[in-house]
């Protein structure tokens, strides 16, 4: 483009005129007469490129406004507001792009000063962020989007079953043999594991030897003609053990939730001091029934589930003393595991069988080892367990019970007493207090409002330093302007300074 500065352009104290350039483009201004001076405010925005005494090329670089002065001369001045505009074409494509990315969002952009003001609605936070990633490739951003006000978030209903069945069983087979004085002789014979009969010798001058059981369970045989007697130990036992937990756990949408059914058990913890010398403290320590999971609905509409579920038991077989202090173990069997489900659907995610079979064998050396007649000398105990334990989930995707409607109620096995309440106390309702003014909610809302904020410091340390700008110079002297880094000089080709 050439444009052409007349002489009336050119006499002292004329107005400024505007001047259009685009933003990549460029623009001749050519002069009637020589050109002595170029000179730009703002070097940022456009530049001034002299092609010969009377043109001068003015190239477009940023939107915004700045000033264009030529020296002509003689001694005239041409004054321009050069406005440089933004280059359509791209923000038209970058327009494209948001239809193309947020159909149906009305989502508009304006480019001033460098700055894309980004303005509309927008369904959700995830398209406020494309569409100011998008607008981002104009420059810097103002977003100023609103977003429509979300819906409740879904809540996950989780069922855990646990089943655990322990079964144990055992038998015990022994034989002790004693005498109170066949053939002159007083003893027992026995393999010391279960226990045996006790003989006492006859006291003052008694003919007969005392016999003591120490375990009654026995099957007792006894000759009194012969003074020979013996005792049977033959036990069956067998022991079941069911343990059955039915835990529900609510949550919302990708929070954790937790479920302990069990008890907490003390432990001694020795905290060390000066000196050497510390003091003992208590930490509890939990046990039983537990769950852990957090839910998450993935956008297939499946339920995807991090689930931790626990059952865990004191044992006492296995426990230490320590300085007067009995520290139980535990038995604990757990699964950590991240499954995904269909609204409804169930997993067994823990299956255990566990087997063992204990044996306990004693004889008597040399008697033991008597074909047939060495069974008479040994003892013999078998101790079986076995346990089962399952574990199944099944997630729900559930909502609130409506408001007055009846909600679930447990069934007393008796009434309490009569002339009781049959209803807790509340606070009235709003049919006897009104209702609460509330506004009503906004359809939309900022962008910002739905964005996590950061947090001040509660106490902060030290005061807040606020900076005020000081006018350089004396009283009632006005402050000096800053220079302008941006300002660019430029002298036509053969010109003269």
């Amino acid at each position: 483009m050439v444009l052409a500065a007349g002489a009336a352009w050119a006499q002292e104290g004329s107005p400024a005129r505007d001047l259009f350039v685009t933003v990549g483009k460029s623009l001749v201004v050519e002069s009637p007469v020589e050109i002595q001076r170029v000179s730009i405010a703002d070097g940022d925005k456009a530049e001034a490129v002299p092609v010969d005494p009377k043109q001068v090329l003015i190239n477009g670089k940023a939107p915004g406004e700045t000033s264009l002065i030529l020296w002509q001369q003689g001694g005239n001045r041409l004054m321009f507001d050069l406005k440089v505009q933004p280059n359509t074409s791209k923000i038209e494509a970058v327009r494209e792009e948001l239809r193309k990315e947020l159909p149906g969002s009305d989502v508009t952009i304006n480019v001033e000063d460098g700055n894309v003001y980004l303005r509309g609605t927008v369904p959700d936070t995830i398209a406020a962020d494309r569409a100011a990633e998008i607008a981002g490739t104009l420059g810097k951003t103002v977003n100023l989007l609103h977003v429509e006000v979300p819906p409740m978030d879904e809540q996950v209903l989780l069922k855990v079953r646990f089943a655990n069945v322990d079964r144990t069983a055992t038998q015990d087979l022994g034989v002790n043999f004693f005498s109170t004085g066949a053939g002159n002789t007083i003893g027992s014979t026995t393999t010391q594991q279960y226990s045996a009969p006790l003989v006492q010798t006859a006291t003052n001058g008694g003919s007969a030897a005392a016999v003591t059981l120490t375990d009654a369970l026995n099957v007792l045989l006894f000759r009194p003609d012969l003074n020979l007697g013996a005792t049977i130990k033959a036990l069956e036992q067998k022991r079941l053990l069911e343990i059955l937990a039915e835990p529900n756990l609510l949550a919302i949408n990708g929070q954790p939730a937790s479920f302990l059914a069990g008890g907490e058990f003390p432990i001694p913890v020795l905290q060390s001091g000066l000196g050497g010398a510390g003091a003992v403290t208590i930490q509890w320590r939990e046990f039983g029934i537990r769950t852990n999971f957090i839910p998450t609905i993935t956008p297939r509409g499946t339920i995807r589930l991090k689930v931790n579920p626990e059952v865990s038991s004191l044992d006492m077989s296995n426990a230490i003393t320590i300085s007067g202090f009995t520290i139980p173990a535990i038995s604990t069997r757990r699964v950590d595991t991240e499954i995904e489900l269909q609204d409804g659907q169930s997993f067994a995610i823990a299956g255990l069988l566990n087997n063992q079979v204990i044996t306990t064998m004693s004889k008597i050396p040399g008697l033991g080892d008597i074909p047939l007649l060495g069974k008479l000398f040994q003892s013999r105990g078998v101790q079986k367990n076995n346990t089962e334990l399952l574990v199944v989930v099944t997630p729900e995707i559930v909502r609130p019970v409506p408001a007055n409607k009846q909600v679930p109620e447990i069934k007393m096995p008796e009434p309490f007493m009569k002339g009781t309440a049959t209803t807790p106390p509340r606070t009235p309702g709003v049919q006897e207090t009104g209702r609460v003014p509330v506004v009503p909610p906004k359809k939309t809302v900022p962008v910002e409002e739905l964005q996590p904020k950061e947090k001040a410091p509660a106490n902060p340390q030290f005061p807040v330093l606020q900076l005020v700008p000081m006018p350089q110079g004396g009283p009632g002297q006005a402050a000096a302007p800053p220079a302008s880094s941006g300002a660019q000089t430029a002298r036509p080709a053969g010109g003269k300074q």
